[in-house]
C-alpha cells in the first residue's frame, strides 16, 4: 500500500462521519485517493458536498491526515486500513446492510475507511474467535454476574469478548475477560485518547495494554449521542455471534442484535428473571425467535464455534452417585427399604428382576455404600451405620 492511500483515508475519515453509503461507493469505483480529490474539489454528490464543506473550511484535511499519522506514532497508537493485513475482512458485510434511505442510521452502515487501534494484538487474528458481549449500562447484579462469568469462561478457551467499553453490561464483560487472562476489544465511540465514561478510565487502560482498543474516530473526537449507535455495526459485524445479557426494551443493546441479525451472524440472549424489567428485551428477542436462549459459555460456543474444534458438549445437569449405576443397579437399589430389612428374594419381587440378578446385585451396592446388610438381608443406610 502507498503512503498516498493511507493518507486519503485518514484524511477521509476526518472529513465524512463513518459509514457514509455515499461515500463508500465512490472509494469502491475510484479508489480513496481519486474519492479525496472530488469530496476536496466539490465533485460528489450534493449531499455528501454539504456534509464535507464545514469541515474544509475548518481544516485543510491532507495536513490534519499528515499531523495525524505523527501523532498516532507519539501516543503509541497504529492506523490500520483495509489495505492492511490486520484489516479484518468480515468488516466488508458493512456494504450488505446499507439501505438507499433517508434515516442516517439505516443508511450510513459502511465498513470504516481506517481503525485507531491501541494494543499488542493483530486485529485480524484476534476478531476471528471473537464474540461480543452486549447489554444495559443500568445492569442489575445478576447482569453483572452473568456477563462477567460468560466472558471469563470464553476466555479461557481462547475467544476474545468484544463490546463497547460503556459502564454496565459492558464493563462486566471486558472484566471478565480480563480475570480470564484472554483478550478483550473495547470498540469506541470517541476518540481513542477519550477515555469515555470517566469511570471506565482505568478499566481502558488496561484494555489498551492487555487487549485492544479500536476506533473509527480520530483522537480527540467527542462521544456524541448519534455515534453509539453507528459504532455498534462495528461490534456486530466484527464478531461470530453477540451476546445480549441483560437489556430493557429500548436499550441500544437491542439494536446491535439488530444489526447482527441483519449480517447474518448469530444472535444469542440470556434469559432472566420473569419480574425484571432489565430482561424484558431478551425475552422479546427469544420468544420472537431472533435470539438463541444460551445461559453457559458451553451453549455459546456450541453455537458459534467450529464442528469438531470449538463446539462442548454440556452435561445436562451435575451427576450424582446414584446417576452413575447402571440399569439393574438403579432398579435393584429402588427395592430396598430404608427401615424394613428385606432379603435378597423380597427386593426382587418388589421390582421384578430375578432372585440371581437381585443376589449378585446387592453385594456391590453395599460394597459402594448404597445399601447396609443386616443379618440375611438389606435395608438403606443410617447415620449410625457410618458412625
Amino acid at each position: 500500500m502507498t503512503d498516498d492511500i493511507r493518507l486519503a483515508r485518514i484524511a477521509l475519515g476526518h472529513l465524512i462521519e463513518p459509514g457514509s453509503r455515499d461515500l463508500g461507493i465512490i472509494v469502491n469505483r475510484v479508489g480513496p485517493v481519486e474519492a479525496l480529490a472530488r469530496l476536496i474539489g466539490g465533485r460528489v454528490p450534493k449531499r455528501l458536498r454539504e456534509q464535507a464543506a464545514p469541515r474544509l473550511r475548518a481544516f485543510d484535511p491532507v495536513a490534519v491526515a499528515a499531523l495525524a499519522l505523527d501523532r498516532a506514532d507519539r501516543i503509541g497508537v497504529r492506523i490500520i486500513t483495509p489495505e492492511d493485513e490486520e484489516w479484518p475482512a468480515q468488516l466488508t458485510d458493512l456494504e450488505s446492510i446499507s439501505l438507499d434511505v433517508r434515516d442516517p442510521i439505516e443508511r450510513d452502515t459502511y465498513p470504516p475507511h481506517c481503525i485507531w487501534l491501541r494494543g499488542p494484538w493483530p486485529l485480524a487474528e484476534t476478531l476471528d474467535r471473537s464474540v461480543a458481549i452486549v447489554g444495559s449500562r443500568a445492569s442489575t447484579s445478576y447482569g453483572d454476574h452473568m456477563a462477567a462469568e460468560l466472558a471469563h469462561g470464553l476466555a479461557e478457551r481462547g475467544w476474545a469478548v468484544v463490546s463497547g467499553g460503556a459502564i454496565g453490561i459492558d464493563a462486566a464483560a471486558h472484566r471478565g475477560a480480563v480475570a480470564g487472562s484472554g483478550r478483550t476489544v473495547a470498540v469506541l465511540a470517541c476518540g481513542i485518547d477519550r477515555p469515555y465514561p470517566p469511570s471506565n478510565a482505568q478499566l481502558l487502560a488496561r484494555i489498551g495494554e492487555e487487549g485492544l482498543l479500536l476506533s473509527e474516530w480520530p483522537p480527540g473526537a467527542d462521544p456524541h449521542r448519534h455515534r453509539f449507535l453507528v459504532r455498534n455495526r462495528v461490534i456486530a459485524a466484527a464478531s461470530q455471534g453477540t451476546v445480549m445479557v441483560e437489556a430493557n426494551r429500548r436499550s441500544g443493546a437491542r439494536f446491535t442484535l439488530k444489526r447482527a441479525h441483519m449480517l447474518n451472524r448469530l444472535c444469542l440472549a440470556v434469559p432472566g428473571p420473569a419480574t425484571s424489567a432489565m430482561s424484558q428485551g431478551c425475552h422479546d428477542e427469544i420468544r420472537d425467535r431472533r435470539a438463541v436462549l444460551v445461559a453457559t459459555v458451553e451453549q455459546i460456543l456450541d453455537s458459534v464455534g467450529r464442528i469438531g474444534a470449538d463446539a462442548e458438549a454440556p452435561p445436562l445437569f451435575d451427576l450424582t452417585p446414584r446417576d452413575r449405576l447402571d440399569p439393574l443397579e438403579a432398579r435393584v437399589l429402588d427395592g430396598v427399604r430404608p427401615r424394613k430389612i428385606l432379603t435378597a428374594e423380597e427386593i426382587a419381587v418388589a421390582v421384578g428382576v430375578s432372585h440371581r440378578e437381585a443376589r449378585r446385585t446387592l453385594p456391590a451396592l453395599q460394597l459402594a455404600g448404597f445399601v447396609t446388610q443386616v443379618d440375611a438381608g438389606y435395608r438403606l443406610p443410617r447415620k449410625s451405620d457410618t458412625a
